[in-house]
């Protein structure tokens, strides 16, 4: 059970007993304790919810802006610095590592670098002799062992020292990485774009109340001392 609803449960109860049997401590116990409980878990509700004729109240989806704007600060102050993205990129090119091509060639259609190749040699002093022998079409099994062996080549020379350094140099480059800054800005700017404010409620939501809900347990507890306390004073 939510630990909110029980704590107003408990107290509801104790003052109910209390009074019914004419127990002054279970009374105000129960008396101050739901009084404390129902006041902060009221305060809880009105982070999220807009409450007619409270004023102040639904902060989260009134300040949706903000949040975002919060949310944008932090990540480009804190996390997406000039230094960080500069250190970032100087481990992942030092100590003899090389950015992995592989993938990123593997996806390049070599093929129209062949077809340019046979268009070349067709119009070529070359092409009648080929004509000779079936013309360009008689190239075409040669198609495949051309885009393996062409990928192969691209992927040697991306692991070469040289191309290691050169690809250094320009990702260290002052202008690559405000570059990359810019880029990583955009993409949260597109990301907090699709929020919307419901969403941001449910999210924060989510995230907090679970350890809000203590404020109503806690607020419950000390309530019911303090009533226990008035009791002997009343």
């Amino acid at each position: 059970m939510n630990k909110s609803l029980l704590t107003n449960i408990i107290a509801l109860a104790l003052l109910a007993g209390g009074y019914q049997t004419d127990n002054q401590l279970a009374f105000y116990a129960g008396l101050f304790a739901f009084s404390g409980a129902i006041t902060n878990w009221l305060a809880i509700h009105m982070l999220f919810e807009k409450v007619p004729g409270l004023y102040g109240s639904g902060v989260i989806p009134s300040r949706f802006e903000e949040f975002k704007a919060a949310i944008k600060t932090l990540m480009m102050e804190q996390f997406f610095t000039q230094e960080n993205i500069d250190k970032f990129l100087s481990k992942e090119m030092s100590g003899g590592q090389s950015l992995n091509l592989e993938p990123i060639v593997a996806k390049v259609d070599f093929n129209p670098t062949f077809d340019s190749l046979v268009e070349v040699i067709g119009n070529s002093s070359f092409g009648g002799m080929l004509a000779m022998f079936g013309g360009t079409e008689a190239l075409q099994p040669l198609k495949q062992p051309f885009v393996e062996k062409m990928q192969e080549s691209m992927v040697e020379i991306s692991q070469s020292d040289v191309i290691k350094e050169a690809l250094k140099e320009q990702l260290e480059a002052p202008a690559m990485i405000d570059e990359i800054k810019t880029n990583v800005e955009n993409i949260i700017d597109q990301r907090l774009n699709e929020l919307t404010p419901q969403l941001v409620k449910e999210i924060v939501q989510k995230m907090i109340r679970e350890h809000l809900g203590w404020l109503v347990v806690w607020g419950g507890v000390f309530g019911g001392l303090i009533g226990i306390a008035s009791s002997f004073v009343a």
